[in-house]
């Protein structure tokens, strides 16, 4: 059986070539600072002060260098370690820094259960790792006691309904080729891909893609060795155990039942969103942030004037236009396409983000009373969140 390590040393994951670096900068989640203020931080984290952050088993680099580019743009001061068991993803991950001229980082070839040693981090971030450790809860329990007070943990595990398909086959390709090693195993195991069936759970699954972009995106997928999913109960049993808890999921509207036409008022939060997720079928990752499970540090309040709200995915004036128009967005996600809609008194103050502006800057422009000004914000404000279109955070201001 071929082991992870020797898995990521013959094909480093995800696929990347440094040279892209000067063509663009893979953005995403967890870890865009935006969402690490506004899940962890509240949105009104003091970017003057150095982010000591960890980013645990981090491969060819991507999350490292979305984390590290942005707040080198934005001139925020910074201290990261990088930790993997790989030589050749760590390698990558080395290259693309350099071809950005990121400084401020620290690469070790070592295991994330390690990370105490080099700690205390104010964020980690595991994206994609946890799901590939022979115990998860002893890597939850390491990345825990690695943190530092008021930090949190920004991560991303498999998900169980939108791999349909992926298990049976990484069950026979191990009892096939477990004597082999990786480059005969994906050989091999590409032949029999030519010839699925199909009718095949994997050959309808339309949320999946990796086999198709790369060889390492192949077997990462369907040749691996050791690999979980955690539906949303067994994802919170299992932070639980290893010292946190759920902040929230980067788009939590995808795990609220009400979004596929259910009543669930009767049912508490987690079964809330255990239903949600079979209701979706499609969630293929778990993306979320999590504290500590004693930490009861509050969500944002959209009524502080302080927050200076910041958009990705939508500018302003098509959130605006709109609203105005009474003309639903469609939220393109992996999972599904849904409608965006928002309420048409809201347009002018979706107009005003900028960025720049803080919540009481957008206010004074309304000419609105201040209590009817808040219960419209609180709406958009939770409307969008929900799909993780805004966030709040001072960086770079």
């Amino acid at each position: 059986m071929v082991s992870v390590h020797e898995q990521y040393e013959a094909y480093p994951y995800p696929a990347r070539d440094p040279a892209d670096e000067a063509k663009r900068l893979i953005v995403g989640s967890p870890s865009h600072p935006f969402e690490i203020d506004h899940w962890l931080f509240g949105g009104q984290r003091d970017w003057s002060k150095p982010l000591r952050a960890l980013v645990a088993g981090g491969g060819t680099g991507d999350g490292l260098i979305q984390l590290a580019a942005i707040l080198t743009a934005a001139k925020a001061p910074y201290d990261i370690t990088y930790i993997d068991l790989s030589v050749a993803s760590r390698e990558i991950a080395e290259a693309r820094a350099k071809a950005r001229g990121l400084t401020g980082i620290t690469f070790v070839t070592g295991s994330l259960l390690d990370a105490a040693d080099y700690g205390p981090f104010d964020y980690i971030d595991c994206c994609g790792v946890l799901h590939h450790l022979p115990d998860p809860v002893a890597g939850f329990a390491a990345l825990r006691a690695a943190l530092a007070p008021g930090g949190g943990l920004g991560f991303m595990v498999y998900a169980p309904y939108g791999r349909s398909g992926v298990y049976p086959l990484q069950e026979a390709f191990g009892t096939l080729f477990g004597t082999l090693g990786p480059e005969d195993r994906l050989k091999q195991a590409k032949a029999i891909m030519a010839r699925l069936a199909k009718g095949h759970p994997f050959a309808v699954n339309t949320v999946l893609r990796d086999h198709r972009d790369s060889d390492a995106g192949f077997y990462d997928l369907l040749l691996h060795s050791q690999d979980q999913a955690y539906s949303v109960k067994a994802l919170i049993d299992t932070l639980d155990a290893g010292g946190w808890r759920l902040a929230s999921f980067t788009v939590p509207a995808l795990y609220d039942p009400a979004r596929y036409g259910a009543d669930a008022s009767g049912l508490d939060p987690v079964k809330a969103m255990d239903v949600a997720e079979k209701l979706c079928g499609t969630i293929r990752t778990h993306v979320a942030y999590a504290v500590p499970k004693e930490d009861d540090r509050p969500a944002p309040d959209p009524a502080k004037r302080s927050l200076v709200p910041r958009l990705r995915g939508i500018p302003a004036h098509a959130l605006a236009q709109s609203a105005a128009k009474q003309k639903p967005l469609t939220m393109h996600l992996a999972e599904r396409d849904a409608p965006l809609v928002l309420p048409r008194d809201c347009a002018k103050m979706l107009a005003a983000i900028d960025g720049k502006r803080d919540i009481g800057a957008i206010a004074a422009g309304q000419k609105l009373d201040p209590l009817e000004f808040n219960r419209r914000w609180a709406r958009v404000s939770r409307e969008l969140e929900a799909w993780g279109v805004l966030t709040y955070s001072r960086l770079g201001l």
